[in-house]
């Protein structure tokens, strides 16, 4: 009979809607007893080029003392992210916080450090980081909009 140790951590596996939810299952490949916690960040643009991030939907389990994973594939601004880590703090403080994207901006990587400098047990995990942002905070080269890719264009 083999025996081998698991870690004794309780994760918290959270998407950021609706582009991190294909990045999310893949995480869940890897941790599929982590418990799940969805929050929307979406786009409202005030003109051509100008938008704030609106957080208006939250679900999640208690998160105290727990590692939280905040996935989402592209980290543009940093803002989504920054928002969304912020909300689900009334969900509890996480013993441990990873974000994690597929693709980054400098400018979004250094806005999220900047926004979190104060916060501890944070890590932020990326696979790239590309050199800029477009006049609409797009990921250069990048690849788009991460749930258009994955859903196809949203009808606004």
């Amino acid at each position: 009979l083999a025996t081998h140790a698991l870690p004794d951590v309780r994760y918290v596996l959270c998407s950021i809607l609706r582009a991190g939810v294909p990045f999310h299952n893949g995480f869940l490949n890897y941790l599929d007893k982590a418990e799940n916690a969805f929050i929307s960040a979406y786009r409202k643009y005030v003109s051509k080029t100008e938008f704030d991030v609106h957080v208006e939907y939250i679900s999640s389990p208690d998160l105290s003392d727990k590692t939280l994973i905040l996935v989402d594939p592209m980290l543009a601004s940093g803002l989504s992210f920054s928002l969304a880590f912020d909300a689900l703090k009334a969900k509890g403080i996480p013993k441990y916080t990873h974000l994690c994207a597929i693709i980054a901006s400098k400018e979004g990587v250094n806005y999220v450090r900047k926004f979190l400098n104060n916060e501890k047990n944070i890590t932020l995990w990326v696979g790239v980081i590309d050199d800029e942002l477009n006049d609409k905070s797009y990921i250069v080269p990048g690849l788009g909009d991460a749930g258009d890719l994955a859903y196809g264009k949203k009808k606004d």
